[in-house]
């Protein structure tokens, strides 16, 4: 089943609290993802996600859009448990999170790496035993002033940077397509 597969994770905290957040960006642009495929969410019975079967284009390539219940740094058991399902490797992985070091609305697509101090990106690491997968960060800009970064993710955008966000979205989604067509260097050289 997980051959041609591809898992993307959306990484978020529950919707109801902390939807429009900066720190839920990456499950805003996984759900627009799943809208422009035609895919549906649905909880999964293995995994403690919302999961969207489908694929990036009509006979193409499969995907399962993933958006893990909980809290965004806790993804990492959701995340193991989608790609045990699906027994999908961590070279067919893609996780989208947001990235306060990142200038807002610019985007950044690597496989591998650091963690830059993000809890989830560290949960995800532990739980599926190494950093061989792919990101698309989103960038959310740096806190103003003295603000805790912590709190900072959390905050919802300002109606000034949403128009800018929801265009950010459309092209986060255009460039985890064309990594899945057409591989990480073409896609870099695309959206960077």
């Amino acid at each position: 089943m997980g051959a041609q597969r591809w898992i993307v994770v959306g990484l978020g905290n529950p919707e109801a609290e902390y939807g429009g957040s900066r720190h839920n960006i990456g499950a805003d642009t996984v759900r627009r993802l799943a809208a422009r495929v035609g895919a549906t969410f649905k909880p999964h019975k293995k995994a403690q996600a919302q999961v969207a079967d489908g694929w990036d284009a009509p006979g193409g390539t499969p995907l399962s859009l993933v958006v893990p219940f909980g809290y965004y740094n806790t993804s990492g058991g959701p995340v193991q448990q989608a790609m045990a399902f699906y027994k999908v490797p961590q070279e067919r992985l893609i996780v989208v999170h947001d990235d306060i070091d990142l200038a807002v609305a610019s985007l950044r697509l690597k496989r591998g790496g650091g963690t830059a101090g993000n809890n989830g990106i560290k949960d995800i690491q532990r739980r599926i035993g190494g950093p061989e997968f792919f990101r698309l960060r989103i960038g959310v800009g740096r806190p103003p002033g003295r603000m805790d970064p912590a709190d900072y993710v959390l905050k919802r955008f300002s109606a000034k940077e949403r128009d800018e966000i929801d265009v950010t979205v459309e092209r986060a989604c255009d460039a985890l397509l064309d990594l899945i067509a057409h591989g990480l260097e073409t896609a870099q050289n695309r959206h960077h």
